[in-house]
């Protein structure tokens, strides 16, 4: 695909880049579930605390939705339930056994999924709590499965720094052919699939590069399918569309050959003071399995899921269900004397404000705010790296004001959330939170 859209970040500069190689984690004493963390979700507990689980088993369940459940990525013990403010279940921990036991799904499609139906593919995924892989590519929430999309996008490639390329994640026989099966569930579920790959990614198997539909240049977020979506619809009956991880393809592909609910991830590892790498662990994953020896750990942001989209955590986080990155940030909180005056040769930017917009070496990231927040100074700076051509300085101003309708006609609903827009305000606004906010808002008072 040659985008319609010319992206003005050509490159994010950020150190970090994982070394091209799988080291295995220790294996966790516990793993936890973290509902708050899928979006759009109202979660419902179907365990307790002290309930003994295998993997597999429904830990919780959508409210709006009873049939989409989310399995238990661990067997063993429920031996905590940890709630944030009014009440949302933030965490469910399972202290793992040794011999862990698999919930039984009965017998995998297999060799027979091509003469599965669709409501019978979608009954046995919702079953097993494999449906949730499925999002929606608008409100990037879990698809409803009472709905037949106008298409499904594979996303390859996450460029958001830093995740697993295909090369990483697709290295082994067996992944290869677990992902071509989940490409054949795939074309069951919605007869339009598209495969979307970065154009810098390495070449997999001809298979599977036959299977390509987009191919996408540029950098973050042009191979985000919210991205290719918008830049490839040509009616609005193509707007409710999904998408789906290539990794989660692999997963898909490898419950419906072996019927157990899968767990394993490939996850990148990259940082401050770390030894960057691409790590094999297991969805729910404690954060400290994955980093070993690190000093002061107060002293990092732990950000999970990406730098742009991910979440801020702690060595006590685990890894979510769609996360399949770690990132430590050097956050030290304090105020740099005289910055403004300084030529900042070492500090990222897609400002010409700073030396370092002629630097081509990674720069390092940390989590200061390099200056206060002010009010909008109109600069457009957030409206040249927006992908989806919406203004995000007038669409923040329609939402201050009220004015929801204006902001839909800004093109609010096409936001991908990628964050670029808050990354680059001079007035450190954070207009991707306001833009989330606005539309799970949106979201909730339609249903």
């Amino acid at each position: 695909m040659n985008p319609k859209h010319s992206f003005p970040i050509k490159r994010l500069k950020i150190a970090g880049q994982p070394e091209h190689r799988i080291e295995a984690a220790p294996a966790p004493g516990e793993v936890a579930a973290m509902p708050e963390r899928i979006p759009l979700l109202k979660a419902r507990l179907r365990v307790d605390t002290g309930d003994r689980v295998k993997i597999g088993t429904p830990l919780y369940e959508d409210k709006e939705n009873t049939d989409i459940v989310f399995a238990s990525p661990a067997g063993g013990q429920v031996v905590d339930i940890r709630y944030g403010p009014r009440r949302v279940i933030r965490e469910i921990v399972i202290q793992t056994e040794k011999a862990e036991e698999h919930e039984d799904f009965g017998a995998p499609p297999g060799a027979e999924l091509s003469r599965t139906t669709r409501p019978r593919l979608v009954q046995i995924l919702l079953n097993a709590g494999m449906w949730p892989l499925f999002r929606d590519i608008v409100y990037r929430s879990v698809a409803d499965p009472a709905e037949t999309p106008a298409a499904i996008w594979v996303a390859m490639d996450n460029l958001d720094p830093f995740h697993p390329p295909p090369e990483i994640y697709l290295s082994t026989p067996a992944d290869l052919r677990q992902f071509k099966t989940g490409l054949h569930a795939l074309n069951i579920l919605c007869e339009h699939t598209h495969v979307c790959k970065s154009a810098k990614s390495a070449d997999l198997d001809a298979e599977i590069e036959n299977r390509v539909t987009h191919r996408v240049r540029g950098a973050y977020p042009a191979e985000d399918p919210g991205v290719v979506h918008f830049h490839n619809k040509t009616t609005t009956s193509e707007n409710r569309g999904w998408f789906i991880r290539g990794q989660d393809v692999v997963l898909l592909g490898e419950f419906l050959e072996t019927g157990s609910f899968p767990t394993r991830r490939i996850a990148a590892v990259s940082g401050a003071d770390i030894e960057s790498r691409y790590v094999s662990t297991r969805i729910g994953a404690p954060l400290h399995t994955l980093i070993s020896g690190v000093i002061e750990p107060d002293k990092y942001r732990w950000v999970t899921g990406g730098l742009f989209r991910g979440y801020s955590g702690s060595i006590k986080s685990y890894l979510g269900l769609y996360e399949t990155g770690l990132f430590l940030i050097t956050e030290s909180n304090k105020r740099e004397l005289f910055g403004f005056m300084r030529p900042g040769t070492n500090k990222p930017t897609c400002s010409r404000t700073f030396l370092s917009i002629f630097n081509p070496k990674p720069l390092s990231m940390d989590a200061d705010m390099h200056g206060a927040k002010r009010a909008c100074v109109n600069c457009g700076n957030c409206t040249r790296v927006c992908p989806v051509n919406i203004l995000p300085q007038f669409t923040y101003k329609c939402i201050r004001a009220g004015e929801i309708e204006e902001a839909l006609s800004h093109g609010l609903l096409d936001c991908v959330e990628c964050g670029l827009c808050s990354y680059v305000c001079p007035s450190k606004i954070e207009l991707c939170h306001t833009f989330q906010e606005t539309r799970h808002a949106y979201f909730r008072e339609r249903i």
